[in-house]
């Protein structure tokens, strides 16, 4: 067998709402029980957003404490990834949660087009962002949308702004950003690996039908996985995804396919180099 893969499940996101998926977690409840149903599946990451009751997103550290209370309970030792983008606050307003000290947050370190809009990130909001992570030891999470942003987590990493060894994660298929494109997808781990080492573990996620297949390219070359209904309402082009739990199935399938063992919560933790769990 394989080395083990980590599962992540992004469970709701700023974008995705119920008139395109009824499934879409939008309540803290329902983000609970949805999580609670992916990390039976196999899922030992949950990042995570928290949206309005009109289901824009948010950044409320209330509502951010509440979902970390409630998954704590129904969900004990699962990794908790806490997300610091852009779509839910403006400026410092997006790492107001990191003071609930979740084990991890998205770090996106370098601007990029999004499809309507420019998502950006500041070289001073991204030190600033990387300096609560480490007040509060919450382990940072590398949205990589370019191949920029690996070469910046690398300068961060040398002059101390991340602590340890960068886990970045590659973001494909974003209209306007970087494609599903196999050739990127080999450089960014062949730079992974010059940049921190062959043993620096990575994952990837890909948005809307890049899903299943950014699954099986991390899983087949030794990465980790990203999967959910932020990313990807649907199974197929012609079925909407019944939960986050399905969608995680199918990637410990393509786990299971490649003989790589799914990743407890326990064994997550260790190869991230994360604190115990409370």
């Amino acid at each position: 067998m394989g080395k083990p893969v980590i599962i992540c499940v992004a469970i709701t996101g700023s974008v995705p709402t119920k008139a395109a998926n009824p499934a879409v977690p939008i309540s803290v409840s329902e983000q609970i029980e949805s999580t609670h149903e992916a990390f039976e599946a196999g899922a030992s990451i949950c990042h995570a957003h928290v949206r309005n009751a009109d289901e824009t997103p948010s950044s409320d550290p209330e509502k951010f404490a509440a979902l970390k209370e409630g998954l704590e309970k129904h969900c004990p030792g699962m990794i908790l990834q806490f997300s610091t983008g852009g779509r839910s606050g403006a400026g410092r307003e997006r790492g107001g949660m990191l003071s609930l000290r979740p084990d991890m947050a998205s770090l996106s370190v370098g601007s990029n087009n999004f499809p309507t809009r420019v998502y950006e990130n500041p070289p001073d909001l991204v030190e600033w962002l990387a300096a609560e992570m480490i007040a509060y030891d919450v382990k940072p999470e590398i949205e990589a949308f370019d191949l920029s942003h690996i070469f910046r987590a690398a300068d961060m990493h040398a002059k101390g702004q991340i602590k340890e060894t960068p886990y970045v994660q590659f973001v494909m298929g974003v209209k306007n950003a970087m494609p599903v494109d196999r050739a990127v997808f080999d450089f960014y781990i062949e730079t992974v690996k010059r940049l921190f080492g062959n043993d620096a573990a990575w994952c990837a996620a890909g948005i809307g039908p890049g899903q299943i297949v950014l699954n099986e390219w991390a899983i087949s070359s030794g990465g980790h996985a990203r999967t959910g209904l932020e990313d990807n309402v649907r199974l197929s082009r012609d079925e909407l995804a019944s939960s986050n739990a399905q969608l995680v199935r199918r990637a410990v399938e393509i786990a299971e396919r490649y003989e790589r063992p799914v990743a407890t919560w326990a064994e997550a933790r260790d190869i991230l180099g994360l604190r115990a769990s409370a």
